[in-house]
């Protein structure tokens, strides 16, 4: 068992326009790479579990080749809105990092 950070080199959070998150994930290596998406803990439904937004407007792609997960998915609040807090997206991830990657 190990968090997401553990097994990855880069897990990071930004804009990806003013209504969109997206996550990068970018696993050390091969092995790694597979433990964290063949065990569903980075599907659409944990992530919505995760960040509490529908699970139908989370989108995974897999990039078996450069080892890494990109997620996206709306924003909670639209950039720069009154009471949104995190204008650049950058802070998202913590979330993720210590998500729990079991073999």
């Amino acid at each position: 068992m190990s968090t997401l950070i553990e097994l990855c080199t880069l897990v990071r959070s930004k804009n990806a326009g003013p209504f969109w998150l997206t996550f990068d994930v970018m696993c050390r290596d091969r092995a790694a790479y597979d433990l964290v998406t063949k065990g569903g803990a980075l599907s659409a439904h944990a992530i919505a579990r995760l960040y509490a937004v529908d699970s139908a407007t989370v989108q995974i792609f897999h990039h078996p080749a450069a080892l890494a997960v990109k997620i996206s998915m709306p924003r909670p609040r639209i950039q720069g809105s009154a009471g949104e807090t995190d204008m650049y997206g950058g802070q998202q991830q913590a979330l993720l990092i210590d998500l729990v990657i079991e073999a």
